[in-house]
């Protein structure tokens, strides 16, 4: 028995269903799906770019389906499987890395997309590259850069520069402009969970929705691994964002979820209608108390902190290795699959800042190990 369905409709051939759309690829295809599920404010494919450099179509694939796949594709994609997420490469199994942190983003992304009618593909391309420029050791390492590179580091404007210069061994993913405006905007910091300030959020509503699922995905894993390591108790946790947002992983994802959903949509601001995110005030002031109490408990709390201080430690002495010895930085870029140092293209300083940024907890272990630590002669 032939279990495998047809790839586009039933026992309809691809090019009799590109025929009946009037199209003639199956991107084609896709792009006028959207048209006819895309809602007013959700950002169609074929309006997609510019990119840096100009390429043939994908007769296949839309643009932020392409993205998607050059982003999965990705050298640092599959480091974000070794980097931080609140614990410091930890042992246990079930605890979050930036890399399942990046997959939880995106699936909420695209569950908010798609019950709103907006473009799943372009949501999804924006959540799977949001994180790429994190440094390793989470948000100590970003620390650590703001003291020896620049305090204006951040881990969102680092992410660009992985996709825009950094991939490829310095040719880049050449992305559209729409996925690479949601990866720079997507950061939030201890800010604003629905920020306004014109600028700051990103161009489409896809973009500003990465954002949201981010801080949503956020809040519940990093409670449940926080549980999970015993840094705070169940009891601990305050009773209106138990109240409010749920008990369990599922039931705060869930409320959450809906409640933006059901919230937004097109609002009269100042005399113009406006597409507008929302959070209900009760949900919101809840979301705003979790995150408070995780800065407080979790990711300021002793054991937590004091591993990060070693941390900043490894990061510090690495980036003043590299500075005093370039020969070693070009074998370390080489190994990294980077393009070399060129200082017609960049300074030493920023060169080093990328290959610090870009190492995995792991990698950045073990070059401190070998570079500082005896080795008994045998």
């Amino acid at each position: 028995m032939n279990i495998v369905p047809p790839l586009i409709g039933n026992d309809i051939s691809i090019s009799e269903k590109a025929s009946t759309y009037g199209v003639s690829t199956i991107c084609e295809i896709y792009q006028e799906r959207e048209r006819g599920f895309l809602s007013a404010h959700g950002y169609p494919s074929a309006n997609a770019g510019p990119r840096f450099k100009e390429e043939s179509v994908c007769s296949i694939r839309t643009p932020f389906q392409l993205d998607r796949d050059r982003i999965v594709y990705s050298n640092a994609f599959r480091r974000l499987k070794h980097k931080t997420q609140v614990f410091l490469s930890p042992l246990g199994d079930h605890y979050r890395t930036r890399l399942t942190h990046t997959l939880e983003v995106s699936e909420i992304a695209r569950n908010i997309a798609r019950a709103m009618r907006l473009n799943e593909d372009l949501a999804e391309a924006i959540a799977l590259g949001h994180d790429l420029g994190h440094t390793p050791f989470g948000h100590g390492g970003e620390t650590a850069l703001k003291e020896i590179f620049s305090r204006h580091f951040s881990h969102n404007v680092q992410s660009l520069r992985v996709v825009d210069k950094l991939e490829k061994r310095g040719e880049g993913l050449n992305l559209t402009y729409q996925v690479r405006d949601g990866i720079l905007k997507h950061a939030k910091g201890f800010g604003e969970i629905l920020p306004s300030t014109p600028g700051n959020t990103a161009l489409t509503v896809e973009g500003k929705i990465v954002r949201i699922a981010d801080i949503i995905a956020y809040l519940n894993h990093d409670l449940d691994d926080a549980l999970r390591s015993k840094v705070i108790t169940e009891n601990e946790i305050p009773d209106i964002c138990k109240r409010q947002l749920g008990r369990s992983h599922s039931e705060r994802a869930r409320t959450m979820m809906q409640d933006i959903i059901s919230n937004s949509g097109e609002k009269n601001i100042g005399g113009n209608i406006k597409f507008t995110l929302y959070i209900g005030e009760s949900t919101y002031s809840a979301m705003t108390m979790l995150r408070q109490f995780l800065y407080n408990k979790v990711y300021r709390a002793p054991s937590v902190h004091q591993e990060f201080v070693k941390a900043k430690k490894v990061l510090i002495e690495l980036y003043k290795h590299f500075m005093n010895d370039i020969d070693f930085l070009q074998i370390e870029l080489e190994r990294m699959e980077m393009a070399p140092w060129e200082p017609s293209k960049n300074s030493l300083k920023r060169s080093v800042c990328d290959i610090i940024a870009s190492m995995t907890d792991r990698y950045a272990l073990e070059l401190y190990s070998r570079l500082f630590f005896p080795r008994p002669r045998v």
